[in-house]
């Protein structure tokens, strides 16, 4: 189960690298319409600060310190940097879920969130489909912002 869920993760983080990659213009990675009040790029550093904060520190113990506040606030951060740190995040994502003990999974995440304490196995589907969530809005984002491009 714990390979499954380096596939699941290793082929999202390659999606939002992809999508990320896609934009034609730069700046874009910057911009919202609409209602949408976080841009692609501030969606991108948000990811990379969940998955290095929930799967490295608090499963692989790597130390990263998250500010959450600045992965909605930073701008204009360049698209190599940001691609860099895309893959900086699945190389410690793939290291530490290898190094996890399938049967942890069952066991209590350290961290109760939503009001509940959860499993390891719940709470990385949670990480997936929260990382699916926000790699559809990056689409939707870069789809609409560049459609006359």
């Amino acid at each position: 189960m714990v390979n499954d869920f380096i596939k699941i993760l290793n082929r999202d983080l390659s999606r939002l690298s992809t999508e990320i990659s896609a934009f034609e213009k730069e700046e874009n990675l910057w911009k919202t319409t609409g209602k949408i009040s976080n841009s692609a790029g501030n969606l991108a550093i948000h990811l990379i600060g969940n998955l290095n904060y929930y799967i490295g520190t608090k499963i692989g113990d790597t130390g990263f310190e998250r500010d959450r506040p600045a992965e909605f606030s930073t701008k204009y951060v360049p698209r190599e940097q940001i691609l860099n740190k895309i893959e900086m995040t699945r190389e410690t994502v793939s290291s530490v879920l290898n190094n996890l003990d399938g049967s942890r999974l069952n066991e209590e995440f350290p961290e109760a969130l939503f009001g509940h304490p959860m499993t390891y196995s719940f709470f990385l589907v949670h990480l997936s489909g929260h990382l699916m969530y926000h790699l559809g809005q990056i689409n939707y984002l870069r789809r609409t912002l560049e459609k006359d491009s």
